[in-house]
């Protein structure tokens, strides 16, 4: 069974997705469940994780919706205010639902010592009680307060997404490099191979240029910790699904079948806990 274990659902609103600037014209539009059932058909995808897009439980309650009418949505990461004096009532509200598998908070929009405040440390302790993962996106100057973060909770399980960002276009890996390294040698923390073509130029990207990222990560991670996802519809920036997809699914081929089997959906059904039947 294949996973894409990340991807957006969104009515646009150009006011509340302000981040869609003029350079992503073509995602200036809703993307919803209708928009993604065929390409996941035509790619033999068989389901996907909804990820947040926007710091709201509206969006929250909007993506769980989806979920319930499309069974293809295997599960979803929601938002929840972790710094909030109420997280645990609503993070208890939310797991009513067992679509509702983790959260997830912007933090590469924050400042850097966000990560390790004491509101926030707060609420991700709530997590691993209710058996709750969290999707950590983040930029590469924020690796090292992520794994001070992940050194605090080895129970909790944390998954990186878009491999933090690495700066793909100027070519430059040794500091994100040491980084990740550090960051995957705690156990309970995973990586999505996701959104790769996004940070290198969208137009002239080749996979060479991906090739040495992807090399990092299935160093420090091995493939039991990691998930493909496309970051659907981010990725049409930088050319189609199939072509995105591609990248994984030509990367693996020197894996064995079974790697390759937890690449493209084992680890995701087991890392979120899917119902895939």
């Amino acid at each position: 069974m294949i996973i894409d274990s990340h991807q957006h659902f969104w009515k646009y609103d150009p006011i509340r997705d302000s981040w869609i600037d003029s350079s992503m014209k073509i995602i200036q539009r809703d993307f919803l469940p209708g928009d993604l059932k065929p390409i996941l058909t035509s790619n033999n995808v068989d389901g996907c994780i909804a990820i947040q897009a926007d710091q709201s439980e509206n969006e929250t309650k909007f993506l769980l919706q989806l979920a319930a009418e499309n069974d293809f949505i295997k599960g979803v990461v929601g938002w929840v205010d972790l710094c909030s004096t109420n997280v645990q009532q609503r993070l208890e509200h939310y797991t009513k639902d067992n679509l509702f598998k983790g959260v997830r908070h912007i933090l590469q929009a924050e400042k850097e010592d966000f990560i390790i405040s004491e509101a926030f440390l707060d609420g991700i302790k709530k997590l691993v009680p209710l058996n709750l993962t969290y999707d950590i996106l983040i930029f590469p100057h924020q690796l090292k307060n992520s794994t001070m973060l992940v050194s605090k909770f080895p129970d909790q399980k944390f998954i990186i997404d878009h491999l933090a960002k690495p700066p793909i276009k100027s070519g430059e890996i040794d500091s994100w490099k040491a980084g990740i390294k550090t960051l995957a040698s705690f156990t309970n923390v995973y990586c999505k191979l996701s959104g790769l073509a996004t940070e290198a130029n969208w137009s002239t990207w080749k996979t060479e240029e991906l090739t040495p990222y992807i090399d990092v990560i299935f160093e420090a991670f091995g493939a039991e910790r990691i998930l493909f996802g496309s970051d659907w519809p981010v990725c049409l920036l930088a050319g189609s699904y199939a072509k995105n997809k591609d990248v994984v699914t030509t990367y693996i081929k020197q894996l064995s079948k079974n790697e390759q089997n937890q690449v493209m959906g084992l680890n995701a059904i087991n890392f979120y806990r899917l119902n895939t039947h």
